[in-house]
């Protein structure tokens, strides 16, 4: 019992810490309906890791119909774990996520098929992921990355990095950490672009040299 209160704790400190709107313990409490669905989580994974399968199901249920957030109970979610608005999020029954990390509304940690086992991605500790993000697939998204809204990963992201794009395509953040403190979803880097840039420099350096080499021939 100890230690569903400190777990709560930590859960509401991490809510004041990175939601600017929160502003004090009881409004979080009672109003903050990503934290209810990760209440009510709890104890749905506890039934379902003791094969109560349907008794689980059927809290997940209620939690779905009360908060817009549909959590399979068998997800595995640490704590500190901040459901910002949370409307459509989706979390299937083998996805992990990782003390620290921050999901935005229409989030969805899905898979690609019907395998059999391991079929949901894991987010590591202090992962974001934007508003209206997929991450589908059974890979792992190194701790302290961003996934930016609207992204769609289809492939394993590795620590520190930054994926933007559909597909989703990494970005290294060389040498610093990701602050998810900031809560920036929009100034990312678009590796995209910078390729468009990298390739137009280049073609016009090919053309300084077609011309002066013209020139020479004259």
């Amino acid at each position: 019992m100890i230690a569903i209160f400190r777990g709560l704790r930590q859960d509401i400190a991490a809510i004041k810490e990175r939601d600017p709107a929160a502003r004090n313990s009881l409004e979080v409490l009672l109003l903050y309906s990503g934290l209810h669905a990760l209440m009510l989580h709890r104890p749905a994974y506890w039934l379902y890791r003791h094969n109560c399968f349907f008794l689980a199901r059927a809290l997940s249920q209620i939690a779905r119909f009360l908060t817009g957030i549909e959590i399979h109970p068998g997800a595995k979610i640490g704590r500190g774990v901040l459901i910002d608005h949370g409307a459509g999020v989706v979390i299937g029954e083998t996805a992990e996520i990782g003390d620290g990390c921050t999901i935005y509304q229409g989030v969805t940690l899905g898979g690609t098929g019907k395998d059999k086992g391991k079929r949901h991605p894991t987010l590591g500790k202090n992962v974001l992921v934007g508003a209206g993000a997929k991450i589908l697939g059974p890979f792992t998204v190194g701790d302290n990355s961003k996934v930016a809204a609207g992204a769609v990963l289809l492939e394993p992201l590795e620590e520190n990095s930054t994926a933007v794009g559909v597909p989703a395509r990494a970005v290294r953040v060389a040498g610093k950490k990701v602050d998810n403190t900031l809560l920036d979803q929009v100034h990312i880097p678009d590796p995209v672009s910078q390729e468009l840039c990298r390739m137009m420099m280049k073609i016009e350096k090919l053309e300084r040299r077609i011309q002066e080499l013209e020139e020479e021939k004259k």
